[in-house]
């Protein structure tokens, strides 16, 4: 016992006459520190800072979960990271790198892309678009203003009403035609006042049909609509292509009011040519950033803090690593732990036993997905020595003040 005992002296109360060493603040203190030791000992109830001993086998508070088609309040298990889990999911085929589903784990509103269709269909006219008519051996319908102006200032335009002026012809409406449809509308109309009509119908610019690339591409924009099919990755590389900060696996297909998430990372690596569908007029393409795929690693890390997921891969040991692994110090590598919220607010705790380091071979096969939250506990010991470290300031001024006289009392401690 560090506080010394004086024989001789009456047990009174602090302040009496005969206390004159203050046994009574003595005592108290020898009741306190050791209540305060087996407090911090037993759960630690006082120990500063974050801790996840709270969530062993479930989660410490209620989370949002649904059941029954319902979203209530309660407490999730925990579920260990274990060679069953991991073969677990690559018989549901969620143990690898996500790549069609990529999408629907990221935390931006959309559906999922429907199946537009991939069949190409002929360009259709529409107004503001210029077309020139080409009449084999009446060059006076071909070129009536002279051979020195381009072919678009020759041509014809499509009025705002969808209609052209054509002599010999007069106003036909264009719109809504393709251009064999319309070749077939001058020949019949032509043969009337031409013998053996032979004529060549052609779209020298393009103007009626567009397509809006924004986001994270080399030159967003406005693209064209041509007579080359325009899917959403001829759009992007129309654009200049990705840039370094875009997501591949999150892209948004904005379509006549309804927003679609588009997994151009699963058409590279994959192949699902249904993550690239035509355009339309007036269809949005925005390219996400990466920001959105970032991992939390907080805890008892090096190098705690968010990291981007390059291409949505990594791996529970990658990102451990990436944060400089977990302090030997201070951590409790039993307890790592990674908190996801996946798609409909469902929420999953997993739980790795990393003491032996050939539980990181799991690690490795362990998947993440972005917004996942990587959290390394500490270590029993270091708690109880943050407790011991916030109540020895404590001790020691009171063990201080209860040697002092006060000479105004009387010399009394």
């Amino acid at each position: 016992m560090w506080l010394r005992h004086c024989p001789g002296q009456a047990a009174t109360s602090w302040g009496k006459p005969g206390n004159t060493h203050g046994r009574g603040w003595k005592a108290w203190l020898a009741l306190v520190i050791p209540i305060g030791l087996i407090l911090s000992l037993s759960a630690c109830a006082v120990a500063p800072g974050t801790t996840a001993s709270g969530m062993r086998d479930t989660s410490s508070i209620p989370l949002p979960v649904i059941q029954d088609d319902q979203l209530t309040a309660a407490n999730i298990s925990v579920r260990p990271i274990t060679a069953e889990l991991i073969i677990q999911q690559l018989n549901n085929g969620i143990g690898a790198f996500p790549g069609r589903a990529a999408a629907a784990q990221t935390q931006v509103m959309g559906a999922a892309l429907p199946d537009f269709g991939l069949q190409h269909q002929d360009y259709r006219l529409g107004p503001g678009d210029i077309i020139s008519v080409i009449v084999w051996d009446h060059p006076e319908l071909t070129i009536p203003a002279g051979s020195f102006r381009s072919a678009e200032q020759a041509g014809t335009l499509v009025a705002e009403d969808g209609t052209i002026f054509y002599p010999y012809v007069g106003v036909i409406e264009v719109a809504g035609m393709t251009v064999r449809e319309l070749r077939q509308v001058l020949i019949r109309h032509l043969s009337r006042v031409i013998e053996r009509v032979q004529l060549d119908v052609r779209v020298v610019s393009f103007r009626s049909k567009r397509v809006y690339v924004v986001g994270e591409v080399a030159s967003p924009g406005i693209q064209a609509i041509d007579d080359i099919p325009m899917t959403l990755l001829e759009a992007v590389n129309r654009a200049g292509g990705f840039s370094e900060q875009a997501d591949h696996g999150n892209v948004l297909l904005t379509r006549d009011g309804a927003t679609y998430r588009v997994n151009v990372q699963a058409l590279y690596e994959d192949g699902d040519i249904t993550q690239n569908p035509l355009l339309q007029h007036g269809d949005i393409v925005n390219v996400l950033d990466s920001q959105f795929n970032k991992i939390f690693v907080l805890g008892e890390v090096r190098n705690p803090g968010s990291y981007v997921m390059n291409r949505r891969r990594a791996t529970l040991a990658e990102v451990l690593s990436d944060a400089g692994f977990v302090d030997q110090d201070r951590s409790d590598p039993g307890w790592i732990f990674v908190m996801r919220d996946e798609e409909g607010g469902q929420p999953r705790l997993y739980h790795l036993n990393a003491k032996s380091p050939d539980a990181l071979l799991l690690a490795e096969r362990f998947h993440l997905q972005p917004r996942d939250i990587v959290y390394v506990d500490v270590a029993d010991i270091v708690r109880f020595n943050r407790v011991i470290a916030n109540i020895q300031p404590t001790w020691s001024l009171l063990n201080t003040v209860s040697g002092v006289r006060y000479p105004l009392f009387g010399g009394r401690q």
